[in-house]
């Protein structure tokens, strides 16, 4: 008869009430982080996610040091001979039970938790260079930005194929002791000896932090209620430089593009050919032509006054000089996946017709997170 069926053992509390709430929210924000991390018109709900999880990351150091029994961090420091012996136990069916994390989970816990950590501090990283926003916005410069990107990125690969693990040990662990692990960490109790003490439910404390995860939400998209007309901006980026003269030159017949959008050497022959402008001429005299090019080579792409014009700049072959935005390849990239149906909506007028679908168009930032598609 296995140790867990004698009738002397009773059920207890073992996981408390922050623990429970703890891991819950954990498990909720790493997929809301995982299932947003492609598409950056979600990267409001992406950020919002790495920041509970920093919190939460946060709270669990603390409540490892000052908090219930079986939460704190002494439970988890097994030496490697007792996660040998333990994992022995477990592969021949008779492991030792522990009231707590077993030697095996208890590092699986501190390795999940620190690779989350580094994971969210990269990500802020990330959130600097190529957005410009965070903690680390002014610190930032875009040219660092793939490295960071590709490090983020993989090392949050590498915490998911750690998940299966951790699920397949819990999995197996609860068939061998013939308990449920995962119904333990919803529950909070476990199957122990009597002698084991139990730990107070600490349930104001989980209602503290559930509070404050609702209140950083509540505060984060306050932009929700207080939008105007041009809809929620839930990030806003450093103003870009703007020509009262490059805006009513530009801006007569059409969107004025911000230099930002294309090389300098584009603007230069698109000016020297102000006579044949897509058919039109522009018959801009000299001065005009002068001040003009004197708010435009600056501010263009090579200047990577903000992301899409680093990535323009990048996408752009040197010997090649498009005269159209949408001739760029990181232009066709980021809109191949826009669905026909869009671009036939009445309210979208081609692809010149970026604030149909850019809130923050006309500033020339183009947040990703700004660009919200028409429904028709």
């Amino acid at each position: 008869m296995n140790q867990q069926s004698q009738p002397a053992h009773r059920k207890i509390m073992v996981w408390d009430a922050p623990i429970r709430v703890f891991h819950w929210l954990l498990v909720a924000a790493f997929a809301t982080c995982w299932l947003t991390y492609e598409d950056n018109r979600f990267l409001h709900l992406h950020v919002y996610a790495g920041y509970l999880i920093i919190g939460l990351l946060v709270f669990r150091v603390t409540w490892g040091l000052v908090g219930t029994r079986y939460a704190r961090f002494a439970e988890f420091f097994h030496p490697w001979s007792a996660v040998r012996a333990y994992a022995e136990g477990l592969a021949t069916g008779n492991p030792r039970r522990f009231v707590g994390h077993n030697p095996l989970a208890g590092w699986a816990v501190l390795f999940l938790m620190g690779m989350t950590l580094v994971i969210c501090v990269t990500g802020v990283v990330v959130l600097g260079v190529e957005e410009g926003h965070g903690p680390l916005g002014a610190l930032m410069s875009l040219p660092t930005a793939m490295f960071w990107h590709e490090v983020h990125e993989q090392l949050a690969f590498v915490a998911l194929w750690f998940i299966p693990l951790h699920l397949a040990g819990v999995i197996i662990e609860g068939r061998v002791l013939g308990e449920s692990l995962l119904k333990a960490m919803i529950t909070g109790h476990k199957l122990v000896e009597p002698e084991h003490p139990e730990v107070p439910p600490m349930r104001k404390v989980a209602a503290v932090l559930l509070g404050l995860a609702a209140m950083g939400a509540a505060v984060w998209y306050s932009g929700w209620f207080t939008a105007g007309e041009d809809g929620y901006r839930p990030f806003v980026g450093r103003a870009l430089p703007q020509s009262a003269l490059y805006a009513e030159e530009c801006g007569s017949c059409h969107l004025a593009f911000h230099p930002v959008l294309l090389p300098a050497r584009s603007w230069q022959a698109m000016l020297d050919g102000q006579a044949n402008h897509f058919g039109d001429d522009l018959y801009l005299d000299g001065d005009t032509v002068a001040e003009l090019l004197a708010f435009m080579l600056p501010n263009a792409a090579e200047s990577a006054l903000n992301e899409p014009a680093y990535k323009i700049d990048h996408s752009v072959p040197k010997d090649a000089t498009p005269l159209r935005i949408t001739e760029t390849p990181y232009w066709k990239k980021k809109h191949d996946d826009i669905p026909q149906r869009v671009w036939d909506l009445e309210q979208v007028h081609g692809p010149l017709d970026c604030p149909a679908c850019h809130l923050d168009a006309e500033e020339g930032m183009f947040e990703d997170s700004a660009m919200h598609l028409p429904k028709g």
